[in-house]
């Protein structure tokens, strides 16, 4: 897997991740969402580069120029809830693309922190020969990548698989290297060198979906 960690580089980046971390600007949900809408952005900006582009000649008032643009089929699948802010800051920029939906959650042993990622629903359109980018805002432990790529091979095979992510941990990163496919691309905001016993990122930001959307039961 190429790993491509942009938060390395010095840029506005940073400023939208340290918001994020910020017990006290993170309380602004409002404002979360559209840090992490505006990290998906600049993330699939940067994924745009390694695109296929051809060449159309476009017609202006004044004439025609031959311009290169991209023409990769993309699907961009989101985790459902926490990866929908991320998803609009993709859309933002690949707004001809197909979308893809799927909800996965940790159902954790009664007094353990061991748990499973439970996936449940699932619409997607057909994959075969097109450019996957697969959308989890938090990649912990990578549990969950990894049972969104089994539940996604039902529906065909990418050519190319793309990840954004905006926080992860050494060990999710790890973990998705071994599992995916080798050509896939990871493109993240920042990685954390800790996973705690339960599987959750140190520092990170906390738990994405609720900071976005509210405490769930």
């Amino acid at each position: 897997m190429q790993i491509h960690h942009i938060g390395k580089q010095q840029s506005v980046l940073n400023q939208f991740i340290y918001e994020l971390r910020d017990v006290g600007i993170q309380k602004d949900s409002m404002r979360f969402r559209r840090n992490i809408e505006r990290i998906g952005e600049i993330l699939s900006y940067e994924l745009s580069k390694t695109l296929h582009y051809s060449i159309r000649e476009v017609k202006t008032p004044f004439g025609t120029k031959a311009m290169a643009v991209p023409d990769n089929p993309l699907v961009l699948c989101s985790v459902l809830r926490a990866g929908l802010p991320l998803h609009q800051g993709m859309l933002n920029y690949f707004d001809g693309a197909e979308n893809a939906f799927i909800s996965a959650y940790r159902r954790h042993e009664e007094g353990s922190d061991d748990f499973e990622v439970i996936v449940k629903y699932f619409a997607a359109p057909a994959l075969d020969g097109k450019t996957l980018v697969l959308t989890d805002p938090m990649l912990a432990t990578g549990k969950t990548l990894e049972n969104v790529l089994k539940a996604l091979s039902a529906h065909g095979e990418p050519a190319q698989i793309h990840i954004i992510s905006v926080i992860g941990s050494q060990a999710g990163v790890e973990r998705v290297s071994r599992v995916f496919p080798e050509q896939t691309q990871l493109w993240i905001a920042a990685i954390d060198e800790i996973l705690d016993a339960r599987g959750y990122i140190i520092p990170g930001l906390g738990d994405a979906g609720d900071l976005a959307y509210g405490l769930k039961l």
